[in-house]
C-alpha cells in the first residue's frame, strides 16, 4: 500500500495582508486592535459602502453578498486571513466564507461570555442592528453563557449612521443614542444594566457619546480585543513586512469616500480602491 502524504502547507508571503472587512467603517474599530497587537502586520481594510446597511438586509441576501464578496478579494488581494468585522455579517454568513475560501476566517460575535462575567447586578443590555439581534447564534451565545443573567436587546440601527457621520467629521445625532439608551432602560429591569454589549463594530466609534447617554456606571464591551488576540494567535510565528501602503478598499464611492481620508490616514491608511 502506498502512503501519500498531505501536501505541506507553505507560509505565506511577508507581505500577505490581513483583510478586514465590514459593511461599512465600523471595523475600524477592530483594525485599531489589530493594528496595536501586530503593528508591523500589512493591512487591508475592506468596507462594503454599496451594500450598507446590512442590518435590514434578509439573511440570503447578506450570506451571498459577504461570501462573493470576499471571495473576488482574495483572489485579488491574496490575504493570509480574513477577518468578518461586522457581527451582523459573521453571525449569518461565517460558515458559509469559510467553505468558499482556503484561508483562515475570523468572525465577530456580540461579547456575551465575558459581559455575564463582568455584570455584578446580572443584568446585560445589548445594543446591535435588527439582523444581528434576532439571530439563533445569539440566543445561543445567551443561553451557553448567561442562562442565570437577564439580557436585553435593542436593536438600534440609527448609531450606525450616527458613527459614519463622526468618522466624516459631521455632527453626531445625539438623540438618536439618547434614544437607544432610553428604549433599553425602559424595559423590564432595563434599569439594573451594568455591562452594555456593542454588538456592533460600528458602535465602539461612540464610545464617549454612549458613555454621556448611559452614564458612569454601565460598563461597555466589545469583540475588537478578542479579534485581534486571535489573529496574532493565528498569523503567530509567520513573517510581515509591507511592499505597499496599507490599504482601504470601498464597493462604491457615492461621495462617503473623500470625508473619511482624515480618519483613514490617522490609522496609517494611505491608498483607496474602488472596486
Amino acid at each position: 500500500m502506498q502512503l501519500i502524504m498531505p501536501e505541506p502547507v507553505s507560509a505565506p508571503a511577508p507581505d500577505a495582508p490581513i483583510l478586514i472587512f465590514d459593511s461599512g467603517v465600523g471595523g475600524l474599530s477592530v483594525l485599531d486592535a489589530v493594528r496595536a497587537a501586530l503593528p508591523d502586520a500589512p493591512l487591508i481594510y475592506a468596507a462594503d459602502t454599496a451594500g450598507l446597511p446590512y442590518g435590514g438586509k434578509s439573511e440570503a441576501e447578506i450570506a451571498a453578498r459577504v461570501a462573493g464578496l470576499l471571495g473576488r478579494m482574495s483572489e485579488r488581494f491574496h490575504p493570509r486571513l480574513a477577518c468578518i468585522a461586522c457581527n451582523t455579517a459573521s453571525t449569518i454568513a461565517l460558515g458559509m466564507v469559510r467553505d468558499v475560501l482556503n484561508i483562515p476566517i475570523v468572525g465577530t460575535v456580540p461579547a456575551i461570555k465575558p459581559a455575564a462575567a463582568m455584570t455584578q447586578t446580572g443584568t446585560i443590555g445589548l445594543i446591535g442592528t435588527e439582523a444581528t439581534i434576532r439571530q439563533a447564534y445569539v440566543d445561543n451565545l445567551e443561553a451557553e453563557f448567561a442562562s442565570d443573567k437577564t439580557l436585553l436587546r435593542l436593536a438600534a440601527p440609527d448609531l450606525v449612521a450616527a458613527a459614519e457621520a463622526k468618522l466624516r467629521a459631521e455632527p453626531v445625532d445625539m438623540a438618536a443614542i439618547h434614544k437607544a439608551a432610553q428604549d433599553l432602560t425602559a424595559m423590564a429591569k432595563g434599569k439594573r444594566i451594568d455591562v452594555l454589549v456593542l454588538a456592533c463594530t460600528h458602535f465602539p466609534l461612540l464610545a464617549d457619546e454612549l458613555h454621556e447617554a448611559f452614564g458612569p456606571d454601565v460598563r461597555m464591551i466589545d469583540g475588537a480585543q478578542g479579534i485581534a488576540r486571535r489573529i496574532a494567535h493565528l498569523t503567530k510565528g509567520q513573517e510581515f513586512a509591507r511592499s505597499s501602503p496599507d490599504r482601504a478598499v470601498f464597493t462604491s464611492d457615492g461621495g462617503r469616500i473623500n470625508p473619511l481620508r482624515p480618519a483613514l490616514a490617522a490609522r496609517g491608511i494611505d491608498e483607496i480602491i474602488v472596486l
